[in-house]
Parts: structure tokens; sequence; C-alpha cells
């Protein structure tokens, strides 16, 4: 039985069937903001970025989804990092009975800065880890849009036919999936960092955390199993999530260019 599996049903048999949706509050509210700064961004950035290379320097061109992506990318993990540290808390939090109330967003954030816990470093406990997300984060965009942007432009093209919802949904759709899974499984050891710094408990350790260390203790612990720990799960929510979130957003973004144009 694979990891993924198995996770999954240990968590069933030991903490009962809605503690596999434990942190969806989190998600749901990391997931709307997150997606409203990083693809208007990256669009924007791409955009002007082709622009100027198509003028000044073609032979650039093939990079600019690269580039966009980690601007993108960067803005949107820096404005919504307090969420994402939440949600992590969220899933990691095990109550010893079943009939223990998981905390919610704030709580857990209250939680995160609260003296009495032990932080002597007030909000900017709230950015813990935020420099393992950026590592985890900028390589996975950039991964993901090189490959992406390509993939659904040689799939557009092969249909040879008037952009509809349906081709437009199948080209993002597929595009989407083979470019998220493989940025997921390249930077799984990145993703192991990051949620070994967000769940760490002692906060000064926390704060002094490099992404550098957190993977060499990884190493030293694990090995290479280790580093790729959870990866088929990681892989497994990757592709799926990048293909849906690009394909709606593409939808939606011709839904609304055919509804200006009438």
């Amino acid at each position: 039985m694979s990891s993924t599996k198995l996770s999954a049903r240990n968590n069933f048999m030991q903490e009962g069937f809605s503690r596999l949706w434990r942190g969806t509050n989190a998600s749901l509210a990391l997931a709307i903001p997150t997606v409203g700064i990083y693809m208007p961004c990256y669009d924007y950035f791409r955009n002007i970025m082709e622009e100027f290379t198509t003028e000044k320097s073609p032979t650039l061109t093939i990079y600019v989804p690269l580039v966009a992506g980690t601007i993108a990318r960067s803005l949107a993990c820096i404005s919504c990092y307090p969420v994402e540290l939440a949600r992590t808390r969220m899933q990691a939090f095990k109550g010893t009975q079943r009939d223990v109330k998981l905390p919610g967003v704030w709580k857990t954030l209250v939680d995160v800065v609260n003296p009495v816990k032990g932080s002597n470093n007030g909000y900017r406990m709230l950015w813990t880890g935020l420099g393992a997300q950026l590592a985890r984060d900028v390589p996975f965009s950039a991964i993901c849009w090189s490959i992406l942007e390509p993939t659904r432009r040689s799939i557009q093209s092969a249909m040879g036919e008037e952009p509809g919802a349906g081709s437009i949904i199948g080209a993002n759709f597929t595009a989407g999936f083979v470019a998220g899974a493989v940025a997921a499984a390249a930077t799984c050891p990145l993703d192991v960092a990051k949620t070994r710094r967000q769940i760490e408990k002692n906060t000064d350790r926390a704060m002094t955390m490099t992404t550098r260390q957190t993977l060499a203790e990884i190493w030293r612990d694990g090995g290479i199993r280790g580093m790729f720990s959870g990866a088929g799960a990681r892989v497994g929510r990757a592709g799926p999530s990048v293909a849906i979130v690009v394909s709606f957003y593409e939808v939606v973004k011709y839904g609304l260019h055919n509804f200006h144009q009438q």
C-alpha cells in the first residue's frame, strides 16, 4: 500500500472522517486571495515582458514565463503567508480525543503571536518559515510556468480551431496537470523543509532555522526517503490543483472578454 493511502487510512481510523479535511477553512481562505493576486500578476508581467523581449531581444522570450511566474508567486506568497502558516498548523493539529475542537484560522494566528505561548517576536512570528515557503514556491512556480505555457500553446495550435470554452478548458487542464505534477515532484524536498519549519514548537529555534539547515537535518534523519516524504500526496494534489485553477481562471477570462465585446 502506498504511503498516501496508508496515511489517509490511519487518519480515518485514528481521528475520524472529518479529520481528513482539517485545515479546509484555512485552505479556502488562502486560495481565494492567493489566486486573486497570483494569476492577474502573472498575466500582467508576462504580457509586458513578452512585448518588451519580442521587440528588443526575441531570444529571451522563452524565459518570460519563468520570470513572470517567479515575480507573481513571490508577491502572492509574501502577501498571504500568515494564512498559509495557519493552514499548515491546523493540518498538523492532533487532538487526543475525537471530540477535541480544532482551532480556527484566527485562533491559530493569535496563538502564534501570543506571548503566553512563549513567543517574544510578536507579529514577526506570522512570517515564520517565509524563507522556506519562498524557497519552495518560487522554484515551483518557475518550473510550472516554464512547462505550462509552451505546453498549452502547443495543444491550442494542434487543435487548430477558433478558441472556445471547451478547447480552453482542455488545453489548460492538460498543461496544468502535467506542469503541476512535475513541479511538485521536483520541489518536494523544499516542501518538506517548509512544513518542518512551520510546525516547529520552539519559537526561538523557528526564528533562526534556515532552509539549508532544515534540509541538512532532514537528510541526516531520513536520507533520500526523508527528502521526498509525502511526494505521492504532493504530486497527487498539485497536478489537479494547478489544472483546475488555471482552467477556471482562463475560462472566466474568456467569458469576460466575450461579454465586454458584445
